[in-house]
């Protein structure tokens, strides 16, 4: 049995975290800007973004963050050049731009004309304290809380929105790589965090896969590995070479799904997707490309490519999962330089 709610929290106020196919208000976005992260061009990353922003902004408005004016006139032109309806520029710094891990988590109560909302605001300590520089992004929720115009709840626990996956019915999947690593939350067992999670998150249920994907330098996020993509349902990517080091790891993974059910007892549905060709940076790293790190807008899916064989295949598979949704795929080569693609850079606010 469930542990009860601790007073106050989101769970014991009766929220619950939406499955990100649900109707959104907006998607965050920030604009890139460091040659550090985007080490093939800033300007190829760009024309991602705006592809991106594009697409979205046909179902959704778009807030997209940048630093100072020149940026702003900058990203400007190239959004006004694609035709990108409702981009709005807001001025607000950021140290880079994954909004998935550092951006407000927003919960919401009740439906209608009575709906209420809160952002969760947690700990982002760049991956494990991997880039001091990044941490700063830490306080992008309380920053930008009005524009968004959300309570703001703020928690102690260090966590990354690209860790975790809810089907907006209780269920929430991890990997233990990333929630029990110890360059997070030290001093915490899986059962203090899973306690946090059901508080904070209002959910019923945690599953746990094992590990992520080469490359990965956030310790195994679940969104490059296994998505909800309905009720029971989950689309989780596989490596069919066996030289692949990915292929263990992913089979792993898959055998854990088989045997999982959700937090309303039923077993889970789940849908294969091919992992890409493995791409490498300049100096011979691999990067961690997933046809997996997709995001569900309001009217379209936007899939990451790479100039693939897979990409057909993937943009197929995901877009059958969403059939009440346009499926787009968004080329990611020069994105993926900076070690995450489409949904690492975007975080939806609930209607």
């Amino acid at each position: 049995m469930a542990a009860a709610p601790t007073a106050s929290t989101p769970r014991a106020r009766g929220f619950r975290w939406p499955a990100e196919w649900e109707p959104h208000e907006a998607t965050l976005l920030a604009w890139p800007h460091d040659p550090q992260t985007f080490r093939s061009g800033v300007a190829h990353a760009e024309a991602a973004f705006v592809a991106f922003a594009a697409v979205l902004a046909r179902g959704e408005t778009v807030h997209m963050l940048v630093a100072d004016e020149a940026m702003e006139r900058r990203a400007r032109a190239q959004l006004d050049a694609a035709g990108s309806g409702d981009v709005r520029l807001h001025r607000e710094r950021t140290a880079d731009v994954w909004f998935r891990d550092y951006g407000p988590i927003t919960l919401v109560k009740g439906a209608g004309a009575t709906r209420e909302r809160l952002a969760m605001n947690f700990v982002f300590n760049a991956w494990g304290e991997k880039y001091e520089t990044l941490r700063a992004d830490t306080s992008i929720p309380l920053r930008i809380k009005d524009l968004v115009g959300i309570e703001v709840v703020s928690s102690e626990l260090v966590l990354e929105g690209g860790s975790i996956e809810g089907d907006g019915e209780g269920t929430l999947l991890t990997t233990e790589q990333c929630l029990l690593g110890k360059n997070r939350n030290p001093t915490l067992t899986r059962t203090d965090i899973e306690a946090r999670l059901r508080d904070y998150l209002a959910v019923e249920k945690v599953l746990w896969l094992g590990e992520g994907i080469e490359g990965d330098d956030t310790d195994g996020h679940i969104d490059d590995i296994t998505r909800f993509v309905g009720p029971a349902r989950v689309i989780t990517a596989v490596q069919p070479n066996r030289d692949d080091p990915d292929h263990a790891v992913l089979a792993a993974n898959l055998a854990r799904l088989q045997s999982m059910t959700d937090a309303r007892g039923r077993a889970l549905d789940i849908v294969e997707l091919p992992m890409p060709a493995a791409i490498f940076d300049a100096e011979g790293v691999r990067l961690p490309a997933s046809h997996a790190n997709f995001y569900v807008g309001n009217h379209a899916v936007c899939v990451p490519t790479f100039g693939s064989p897979s990409d057909a295949q993937a943009v197929e598979i995901v877009g059958a999962c969403f059939p009440d949704r346009e499926v787009v795929g968004i080329r990611c080569e020069h994105v993926v330089q900076g070690l995450g693609t489409l949904h690492c850079i975007s975080q939806q606010v609930p209607r």
